[in-house]
Order: structure tokens, then sequence, then C-alpha cells
């Protein structure tokens, strides 16, 4: 489990250019989100720019973690253990990464570049697969 070098540079300097706008990042990815999967949309009942905030603060302590990603997986599995009280199942994640990808190229525009895409893809594929793996350790918990 690890990303190279330099893939944890292209994350960490594009993530760097979309904190000036991540409130509109995060509205960005949320529509995108609610119109590729509407089926997410009654698991969110509060305030959608609270909800905003806390996605990209947690997308910036994910991004400045990379170097250590020992450090940060607990916390990722934490976190998907918690969202399947929410009703998050393991296609849902597909869904995220799509939402987040689409964020981050608008937001970028002609900064997200291919190396960009990949470099994005990669980090979430892996810390997707990670939050997977502990939510069905839940969800098999709970079924048995």
């Amino acid at each position: 489990m690890s990303l190279n070098a330099e893939q944890i540079m292209l994350v960490q300097s594009s993530f760097a250019k979309v904190k000036p706008i991540s409130d509109q990042a995060a509205a960005l990815f949320y529509a995108r989100l609610f119109e590729i999967a509407p089926q997410v949309k009654p698991m969110f009942k509060g305030d959608m720019v609270e909800q905003g905030r806390k996605l990209m603060a947690m997308l910036n302590t994910v991004v400045n973690g990379l170097n250590n990603l020992q450090a940060i997986v607990p916390a990722a599995q934490n976190l998907a253990r918690g969202h399947v009280g929410y009703g998050v199942r393991s296609e849902h994640y597909a869904y995220v990464g799509s939402a987040l990808l689409y964020a981050l190229e608008q937001g970028l525009g002609k900064d997200f570049t291919p190396a960009v895409k990949q470099a994005w893809s990669d980090a979430y594929g892996l810390l997707s697969g990670v939050m997977i793996a502990a939510a069905e350790q839940v969800e098999s918990r709970s079924a048995a």
C-alpha cells in the first residue's frame, strides 16, 4: 500500500490550489454526487455548507498525511466504520470517487492534467479500498 513521491506531490500541490475555493469545490462535489447517485442524498440531513467544510477538512488531513499512510489509515478505517451507520455501502465509494474527480477537474481547470487525475485516482483507490474493507468487517459482524 503506497503512492510514489511524484503522486504524493501532485495530489498535495493540486489540493493546495483547491483550498482557496474549498466551499465551491465542496458544493461541486455534492452536486455531482447527488446527480450521479441520487439514492445517497437522503443520507445527508444537515447543513450542506457545514458538511462541505467537514469534507474539505477531512481531505486536507488525508492529503497532508499521504507521506505517512500508516498514520492516516486508522482514521480512514474509523471514518468508514462510522459511515456504515448512515447507510453507506461499498458501492457508494465509486460514486464518491467520481464526484471527487469531477470537483477537482472543475476546480483546477487546465491544472487537472492526466498525471494529476491519475495521482488522485490512485490515492482515492488506495484509501477507499482500506475504508471498504473496514466497513465490510462491520457489516459482516452485524449480519452474524
